[in-house]
């Protein structure tokens, strides 16, 4: 899917990692959620609640995952992080994302 259609935008951006991850919320008409953003070159730890479903557009980055080992990935392409867990990125270029919170079977 290249576009969303009758979403709602946040206008304020999460900031992390002192502006090295950006992202903007979308909510859709059946209550899911997305986020659409960037990560410069740097290692960042993050934490989930609920799984996510991690859509990388462009860029190289490395991930581990809890009890699993290093993997790189290069965009275009998709993982899956488990809800309630700690992972860890290496991002070697600018990553441009899209990130799928899935939950309640949503």
């Amino acid at each position: 899917m290249a576009e969303f259609n009758n979403v709602s935008i946040a206008k304020a951006a999460s900031v992390l990692f002192e502006g090295n991850i950006t992202s903007r919320s979308i909510e859709f008409e059946d209550g899911s959620r997305k986020t659409l953003g960037i990560m410069l070159p740097g290692e960042y730890e993050l934490n989930t609640v609920h799984t996510q479903i991690m859509d990388i557009q462009r860029g190289n980055l490395e991930v581990l995952l809890p009890a699993k080992e290093w993997v790189t990935y290069e965009g275009p392409t998709t993982f899956e992080v488990p809800a309630n867990s700690k992972f860890k990125l290496r991002v070697h270029s600018l990553v441009d994302y899209c990130c799928h919170f899935v939950k309640n079977g949503i």
